[in-house]
């Protein structure tokens, strides 16, 4: 008899879940395997932390919790299904894109409102305010958040080179979540919201003729072999979150719940750096393999933001819960 994909994770979490009406000297014997889902292939630096993460999780808990990265998208769950899929058990854990969860958890797409956040300091300041929000809404969803890690920059990768907003007029262009719709329809683009695991067939076939998406995601795509120029537009930021489902995390010990949260804590800085990075070299190889990078001129940019200046308002006007947070953002910024 076949498993269902239900049915079939369940089982793959091991000894440990089948095993918690033995006997406790056996039950101290058990291992917990915990299948964690990604969409990202193996060479992503988000998919290398989490590999990292589970490592040390292997270690610090002496083989009793054993993460198994499943990437990807190898477990059949597309960017925008992640969150439901560890609220409903269907794997115990996930990294999950936070502005894809939008259609759920419209909270989750603050990062994607255009040009709120300038670098990354920024972004550390930002989160301060809005974690907090982003545990609750994992509470709700029946999970835990272990450890945030954001993406570098956006980029628009296009075909053609543009120094004026009207030459980026009606291109087809794929976006990840609402806000980037959202942005991309203000600037006069044509955007489509594509999952990322769907992103390379609509470039092959022609249905889009751009992408906004980061520098390593345009590595991770081969984005030389479609497109031409990736710009700077640095408008949006996104992190992955990394959740586990609360029904699991029960079943770790308190020991082994207390190394794994203070692993999640220690490593969550040297994975930010890592975001740094990974836009270095992956702005790098982009070059190398015959893209340009087009840096924005002032005019253009301001340009950008005029259009886009209504959508924080729309935001706030969407999800209510966000404005204060983002309010207190900006204070520390001392930015209206």
């Amino acid at each position: 008899m076949r498993m269902g994909r239900r049915s079939a994770l369940r089982a793959g979490m091991g000894a440990g879940a089948a095993m918690l009406g033995a006997p406790a000297v056996v039950r101290a014997q058990a291992v917990l395997k915990l299948p964690m889902s990604t969409v990202w292939p193996d060479g992503n630096f988000h998919t290398v932390n989490c590999r990292r993460f589970a490592e040390e999780v292997k270690k610090g808990t002496s083989g009793a919790v054993e993460i198994d990265v499943k990437s990807g998208g190898q477990l059949g769950f597309k960017g925008p299904e992640q969150l439901r899929a560890v609220r409903d058990g269907l794997v115990p854990m996930a990294d999950i894109l936070n502005v894809q969860q939008v259609g759920d958890e419209p909270m989750f797409g603050i990062e994607g409102i255009p040009f709120l956040v300038g670098n990354i300091e920024e972004l550390k300041v930002l989160h301060k305010y809005i974690r907090p929000e982003y545990e609750k809404i994992a509470l709700k969803n029946n999970q835990t958040i272990l450890y945030t890690v954001p993406w570098p920059t956006q980029y628009l990768h296009l075909k053609v080179k543009a120094d004026t907003v009207d030459g980026l007029k009606n291109i087809k262009i794929r976006v990840p979540d609402k806000n980037s719709q959202d942005m991309c329809t203000a600037i006069g683009m044509a955007p489509a919201l594509i999952p990322w695991g769907e992103t390379i067939a609509a470039l092959s076939s022609g249905a889009v003729s751009g992408v906004s998406t980061s520098s390593v995601s345009g590595v991770d795509g081969k984005f030389w072999e479609f497109l031409k120029f990736f710009h700077a537009t640095n408008h949006q930021w996104s992190c992955q979150i990394v959740t586990i489902n609360n029904d699991t995390w029960k079943k770790i010990a308190p020991a082994n719940q207390k190394i794994i949260v203070d692993l999640a804590k220690q490593l969550e800085p040297d994975f930010w750096v890592s975001s740094l990075q990974a836009d270095k070299d992956s702005g790098k190889r982009l070059t190398e393999g015959g893209m340009q990078l087009v840096e924005i001129p002032a005019p253009m940019m301001a340009e950008l933001r005029k259009r886009t200046a209504n959508m924080l308002t729309d935001f706030y006007k969407r999800v209510p819960a966000s404005q204060k947070p983002i309010e207190t953002y900006l204070a520390e910024l001392k930015r209206s």
